[in-house]
């Protein structure tokens, strides 16, 4: 799962959103150092991503990329899956998408202060690009993933990953309809950012 889906498993608070986010910005990052809703907000981060990319219909689902773009499968099928909630976000929640993608760029802003400064470059772009609306397009998300392709410091054959998702969008729509409510159970059970 990507950002979209880690703030839509977040409590509804700036601390929370900050720390489901933080676990990918983690670099030079004291975890005892942060204030305790963070820390709990990462702890969740982390079993979302442990339950996620352990999943059997996730590991599989990596096999349907090309060889040469399957080392970053996962990256791919976590903003897909973003794209996935948003396309079926009344089949899972009754707030609107709308207000509830406006409600936490408003928290990631209000945020701001808990992030380190990467983290902070990263939410003040999504926000001002409006990054969540841009993934209901597929074409937009292919613009996205190719974007990822050009930030990683080595050379790969990553670019383009949207024409292996286009040949097997039905399939991975099914993986990602199957895998999210045990997803969501996962957390509302482990109630991490509860358990103070």
């Amino acid at each position: 799962m990507n950002y979209f889906a880690h703030l839509t498993l977040a409590q509804p608070t700036a601390a929370s959103k900050v720390g489901n986010l933080l676990g990918d910005f983690m670099r030079g990052v004291d975890e005892a150092s942060l204030p305790l809703p963070v820390r709990l907000g990462l702890r969740n981060h982390r079993l979302v991503d442990r339950f996620t990319d352990m999943h059997p219909r996730v590991r599989e689902s990596r096999w349907l990329f090309s060889p040469q773009r399957r080392r970053f499968a996962g990256v791919a099928l976590d903003v897909l899956f973003d794209h996935f909630l948003i396309r079926h976000w009344s089949r899972f929640y009754t707030q609107s998408l709308d207000s509830v993608i406006t409600r936490d760029y408003a928290l990631l802003r209000q945020g701001e202060i808990l992030m380190p400064a990467p983290m902070r470059r990263t939410t003040e772009r999504l926000v001002s690009l409006d990054i969540f609306r841009r993934y209901q397009d597929l074409d937009q998300l292919a613009e996205v993933l190719d974007r990822i392709a050009g930030r990683i410091r080595f050379a790969n054959r990553f670019e383009g990953s949207i024409e292996d998702i286009r040949v097997h969008y039905d399939e991975l729509e099914q993986v990602f309809l199957a895998v999210y409510p045990q997803l969501r159970r996962v957390v509302r059970g482990a109630s991490v950012e509860r358990g103070r």
